[in-house]
């Protein structure tokens, strides 16, 4: 969607990637983690709701014979700030003796990523990698750790949309990733 075809009631955004720059990162993420799935017993693990997009996306890119399924922690429940994690549905599939890739919209501060692997280690899985679209640039902790696959593209610390992730439970279905406008802008 360009921006001269935005609907009136669109948030004040800056794009900061387009559909065809994030179609490229997820090629990216793919070529990183189909060697995987050539040599282990790969489940790829969605977290819902914004991992959605880059878990179907993924999914399509990569060959070979692989589980998917989703669970669905969330710390925004359609809001602007995160809060206290909450599980709303635990994965369906036994992650018993599986190498699970987390899926996952963006690693902000690691806290959601951290828990759903957390779990899946306390499930079975042999192995626990995860795999993001975006990175935020910010400050974490020392003991948050970094995923071990990104899409190579960064956000600066604002609140993005689109591509999965959204605003007050709408726009995930954008193709692009915008940030909102903030005071400064």
């Amino acid at each position: 969607m360009s921006n001269s075809s935005l609907p009136v009631d669109f948030p004040a955004a800056d794009e900061l990637f387009s559909a065809a720059e994030v179609e490229a990162g997820m090629q990216q993420l793919a070529s990183k983690i189909q060697p995987l799935i050539e040599t282990a017993d790969c489940l790829l693990l969605g977290v819902l709701n914004g991992g959605m997009f880059p878990l179907v996306h993924l999914a399509q890119s990569l060959s070979g014979n692989f589980l998917v399924d989703c669970c669905h922690a969330t710390r925004y429940g359609g809001g602007v700030d995160g809060g206290e994690l909450r599980w709303l549905k635990e994965p369906g599939l036994s992650l018993q003796g599986h190498t699970v890739i987390i899926v996952d919209d963006i690693w902000d501060e690691g806290t959601t990523l951290s828990a759903v692997a957390d779990y899946c280690r306390e499930a079975g899985a042999v192995k626990v990698l995860t795999a993001v679209l975006l990175i935020k640039e910010r400050e974490r902790p020392e003991y948050v750790v970094r995923p071990d696959f990104d899409a190579g593209l960064q956000v600066p610390d604002r609140y993005v949309f689109g591509c999965g992730m959204d605003i007050e439970n709408r726009w995930r279905h954008l193709s692009s990733i915008y940030a909102l406008k903030t005071g400064d802008d």
